[in-house]
Order: structure tokens, then C-alpha cells, then sequence
């Protein structure tokens, strides 16, 4: 019986339990006190997919071996991350996935951070490839599938998928049916998540490398910082030291948009926040977000929600709109 319990957990669970001087008790992690607080849980389903769940805050970052740097070698890895709701903070994080080939997450050592929460689902490339015909698939799927060069992809989560993280977290599984339960979840969020990256028409994927992707989310972040200021697309190449053919090349690549609508669609969730938990008014919300005109916030507002600012916020609670 022991045997088999041993066999459902993940590696990295042992030896991250050895380090911290602790045990795993049913597939279980517990941080003790004084290395910080929180969890990390992991199953083994098969050879052929396994899922690690980490919520924890650690007093300092650690480093380990990686114990199946052989098996990652087949693996894609979905990391799941900002999908773990903190009580105690409303967080502007947007939830989302990262895709990966096994050339981009492969390594001999594992960096474990202070402050995690994600859930890392790895699955067999050619298992999956199995599963269904790729000979009409998008070149995205096709790619990311033969599993042959560095890729990587961002996905938004959104609502349906988010349910059903909710389920893996929340829903109270007797133990019998534990194992197959959250086997069966996993699945089904990679199945929604490829039939997402499907939709995607790059017809030519280039090999990534770190400092690639680096700068990429370097760009990002420094967009996403200034949502007043629309971006501009040869001042950003100056800052990324990329021509700007390349950058919209990479930056579409990974996360399936272009540089202006990517934007624009976090500023419209930028918008939404305001508007639902700042309880700010329309008009403060427009040109805090850079619009000088009111009617042309409506309207984009409108094309990214589903309906103008002011029955938006009338919706999510009672609050002057003026």
C-alpha cells in the first residue's frame, strides 16, 4: 500500500520536504513555521501527466535539483498562475496560463520562490499528440506539440477555466476517488487550453530564447504600468533594443494578440476594477486611464465588456456614476 502512495507523488515534493526537514503526509507539504507558511500538494497520475499545486510564502528563495530533469525532457508544462484568490488583498493580477516546451523548463535546478501560488500540470508531448489528429491543426498547436524547440505562451484564464481550478482547489473529494477526480480536471483544462491556442494564426513560430523572452515581458510590464499612455510601437523597440518588426513578431507570438490590443484589453480590466472595487465614477475612470473623450471610453468599453461603463457600474453596485 505504501508502495503505492509513494508512486503518486511527484518527486520535488520529497526532495523540497528533505530540504525544509519535514515529511509529506498524503501527497501533503506542509511549510513548517520556520521557513515560512502555507503548502505545496502534488500527484503523480500516470507516466504520462502529473500536477503540483504550491501556495506557500517562504522567508527566503531556495534552490533545489531537479529530480526528474530526465522525465521533463517529454513534458509540456501548463503553469497555472494568479489563480489562487488571497483573502486579504484584492490583487490587479490577471489570472493566467504559461506554456511551455520542455527546452524552456527542463533545467537542472529548480528556482523555489519566497511567494508562490500557480499549479504546474506537466503532460507527455506525445501523449498528447495521441489524443486527437494534427494534421489540420493550427501551426501553434503543431509546434508547441512536436515539442522540438524553445516555445513558450501566454493564455488568459478565463471564466470557464477558472471554474474549474476552483474544483481542483475547492471541491471536497472522498480519497477513494481523489486521484482520478483531479486527473480528470487536469485534462480537461488542457484539452480547453489547446483548443484555445488552436484559434491562434501565427503561421510561422520562431525559437525563443531567454533573453527574448525577458525583454518581451520586460516590454509588457512597463506597457502595462503606464495603461494612461497608449503605446508606441518604435519607442518601445528603442527600449527592448529590438527592431520593431521583431518585437510585434515575439510579443504576438506569446501572447496572441498584437502590442495595441493587448493593451487596450487590459485597460478596458483595468476599467472594470476601477469601476466594480474602487467604486470610482465613469468619468474619474476615463481619464484616469488616459481618455479625454467620455464617449469614446464608452465605446471601447462597450467592444471589450460587453456594455457601456455606466451600466457596468450600475450593475456591480449603487454608486454616484456622474
Amino acid at each position: 500500500m505504501e508502495k503505492d502512495k509513494q508512486q503518486t507523488e511527484p518527486n520535488i515534493l520529497k526532495r523540497l520536504a528533505h530540504l525544509l526537514g519535514t515529511d509529506v503526509k498524503n501527497r501533503r507539504l506542509d511549510i513548517p513555521e520556520k521557513f515560512g507558511k502555507g503548502y505545496c500538494t502534488g500527484f503523480v497520475f500516470n507516466e504520462h501527466i502529473r500536477m503540483l499545486i504550491m501556495n506557500y510564502e517562504l522567508n527566503k528563495d531556495l534552490v533545489l535539483k531537479n529530480p526528474d530533469v530526465n522525465a521533463s525532457k517529454r513534458m509540456i508544462l501548463f503553469k497555472f498562475q494568479n489563480i489562487i484568490p488571497k483573502a486579504e488583498t484584492l490583487s490587479k493580477a490577471i489570472p493566467s496560463v504559461l506554456i511551455t516546451t520542455s527546452s524552456m523548463n527542463s533545467d537542472v535546478v529548480i528556482p523555489i520562490h519566497t511567494n508562490t501560488a500557480t499549479i504546474n500540470i506537466e503532460v507527455d508531448a506525445n501523449y498528447l499528440k495521441g489524443l486527437f489528429d494534427l494534421s489540420e491543426k493550427s501551426p501553434v498547436l503543431q509546434s508547441l506539440l512536436l515539442n522540438a524547440q524553445p516555445l513558450l505562451f501566454e493564455q488568459m484564464i478565463y471564466p470557464s477555466l477558472q471554474n474549474i481550478v476552483d474544483e481542483i482547489m475547492s471541491d471536497p473529494v472522498d480519497k477513494t476517488f481523489e486521484l482520478f477526480f483531479l486527473r480528470v480536471k487536469a485534462e480537461e483544462l488542457i484539452c480547453r487550453l489547446l483548443m484555445e491556442l488552436e484559434k491562434r494564426d501565427e503561421k510561422h513560430l520562431y525559437a525563443l530564447n531567454i533573453h527574448d523572452i525577458q525583454t518581451i515581458y520586460r516590454i509588457k510590464e512597463q506597457m502595462l504600468e503606464h495603461l494612461e499612455t497608449p503605446p508606441v510601437i518604435k519607442e518601445l523597440a528603442v527600449y527592448a533594443s529590438m527592431s520593431p518588426s521583431k518585437l510585434k513578431r515575439l510579443f504576438k507570438q506569446i501572447f496572441g494578440n498584437s502590442i495595441f490590443s493587448y493593451y487596450q484589453e487590459f485597460r478596458m480590466k483595468e476599467a472594470s476594477r476601477l469601476l466594480k472595487e474602487e467604486k470610482l465614477s465613469v468619468s474619474d475612470v476615463g481619464y484616469q486611464l488616459g481618455f479625454a473623450n467620455l464617449s469614446h471610453f464608452s465605446r471601447v468599453f462597450k467592444e471589450h465588456i460587453g456594455m457601456k461603463p455606466k451600466q457596468y457600474s450600475l450593475k456591480t453596485g449603487p454608486f454616484i456614476n456622474s
